[in-house]
């Protein structure tokens, strides 16, 4: 009866460990899951205030929702400053592409190895898909980053 009392005693034990590993591992899953759920919603929230105040030509939200400098296409100049991106708001949303259209209907996609960069593809003049608008995860949120023609 002794012996009977020491293997139900372990059996409880191995079971109780059982039920907390398995708990251990639900919990950690479900936290990597809403961590990723509130990174998507993090980028999706920036992307809904960026893409209106592109949209709207709001140069100051803009300006706000960007790191300086903005990189640009080879042969171009970087956009400096706030005031450099009102002066030449026309060669960063505009000439290269027709970024309003894209930005209509784009959704930005992460880049799978290095998931603190995001970045949003749109056409060229010719329809070809080489215009990349790229943005980066900082301490205070998603900042656009830069523009590149892939072809350049």
């Amino acid at each position: 009866s002794r012996i009977t009392k020491r293997r139900r005693a372990a059996a409880l034990q191995d079971m109780k460990r059982a039920a907390i590993a398995i708990l251990s591992v639900l919990l950690l899953a479900t936290t990597l899951q809403t961590t990723k759920a509130n990174q998507d919603q993090a980028l999706l929230k920036f992307w809904d205030a960026f893409k209106t105040a592109v949209t709207t030509r709001n140069v100051d939200a803009v300006a706000k929702l960007t790191t300086f400098p903005v990189e640009m296409p080879y042969g171009i100049a970087n956009v400096k400053s706030a005031v450099q991106l009102r002066k030449r708001y026309k060669a960063v949303f505009a000439e290269q592409s027709d970024a309003v259209a894209c930005f209509r209907k784009a959704q930005p996609e992460v880049d799978q190895e290095a998931p603190r960069k995001s970045y949003v593809v749109c056409p060229d003049d010719a329809g070809n898909l080489t215009i990349v608008y790229h943005f980066n995860k900082t301490k205070t949120g998603w900042k656009f980053v830069g523009l590149d023609n892939i072809n350049e």
